[in-house]
């Protein structure tokens, strides 16, 4: 059984409520607070946009579930070079890494 539209929504706010309450709320708000430019300034291609994306998420859901320090820097490193110099922009996220 497949959720409506309106169920995905409802749950998707959840789960971002939860990323935001959770334990790594600063690291996502200052993430959220990068420019284009300090991101456009790792790589001249796309790539870093889609990057910084994917590590968002991987920190919001690191937030949500309230995963260990140990275990978001290796979610961090299976990003890849461009997450990290990304993520070393985060003082707090630098020092995980």
């Amino acid at each position: 059984m497949s959720l409506t539209y309106k169920e995905r929504l409802a749950q998707r706010a959840k789960q971002n409520r939860a990323a935001f309450i959770g334990l790594y709320k600063n690291e996502i708000e200052k993430l959220h607070g990068l420019s284009k430019e300090e991101i456009d300034s790792i790589t001249p291609d796309t790539t870093d946009m889609e990057v910084y994306a994917q590590l968002i998420a991987v920190v919001e859901e690191a937030s949500a579930t309230n995963e260990t320090q140990a275990k978001l820097k290796e979610q961090i490193l299976e990003l890849g070079e461009i997450a990290v110099q990304i993520a070393k922009k985060i003082p707090s996220l630098a020092s995980l890494l």
